[in-house]
């Protein structure tokens, strides 16, 4: 699971309790399922602060003050308090978050506050794509179930732009896609040849993404017979 797949709050319930019920260690199932082990520590934490709604993926930035942010960070960097317990402390909704605030920290940036309720998906800011690359994002998040967010941080272009994409595509295929300035070349220029590549990665991208939950859930369903077995 090293490339990015989407787990709903079923999923990371399963995957983090054989760890609660005490029948597997923490290290077995980040290597059972290829998972790092501070993402389901994040997940436990947050599972025995909020309980099941912790595991739902929030669509927001939380809101964090720039002052918050700073003793959150001197505490690790001056105090010696491990990030587990920073975490924790100050409600962080994930290591990774603390140590990107400790990177800006080293490297003589600023902290600043985080602004409330901003889409994460709408963080990532719009580009000039050509058709060709229209085309394979589309293709590739329609193949993945609209997994816009994955989408956007795989080819660095904004929520806004694929969704639009995703619609015209839907609405009038390829056709839809053409830019009317001309500047890219038209859809019924393209060769049987680069039609054809098209639609190779398009299926390729849908069997990944399938290959790769028939896996989560055959390691999901050994994760919980190992489970109901030492219950």
């Amino acid at each position: 699971m090293s490339k990015r797949v989407k787990l709903s709050a079923d999923e990371k319930l399963a995957i983090i309790k054989p760890i609660l019920g005490g029948c597997s260690s923490l290290r077995f199932v980040s290597k059972e399922m290829n998972l790092h082990g501070s993402v389901i520590q994040t997940w436990i934490r947050k599972y025995k602060a909020d309980g099941f709604e912790g595991l739902v993926e929030s669509k927001t930035w939380k809101r964090y003050s720039k002052n918050l942010k700073k003793m959150a960070v001197e505490d690790v960097v001056f105090r010696g308090y491990s990030k587990n317990s920073t975490v924790k402390k100050y409600h962080i909704s994930s290591f990774s978050v603390l140590q990107r605030w400790i990177n800006l920290y080293n490297s003589g940036k600023e902290l600043k506050s985080t602004s409330m309720g901003r889409s994460k998906t709408t963080m990532t800011k719009g580009r000039k794509t050509t058709f060709e690359e229209r085309l394979e994002i589309t293709q590739f998040t329609i193949a993945r179930d609209n997994d816009y967010d994955g989408a956007t941080e795989k080819y660095g272009v904004s929520y806004q732009q694929i969704y639009s994409w995703v619609k015209k595509y839907q609405l009038k295929g390829s056709d839809g896609l053409k830019d009317l300035r001309g500047q890219n070349k038209p859809e019924n220029e393209l060769t049987d040849t680069e039609r054809l590549k098209f639609r190779i990665k398009e299926l390729e991208a849908r069997n990944e993404y399938l290959e790769m939950q028939k896996d989560i859930e055959k390691k999901l369903l050994e994760l919980n017979q190992r489970y109901d077995h030492f219950r």
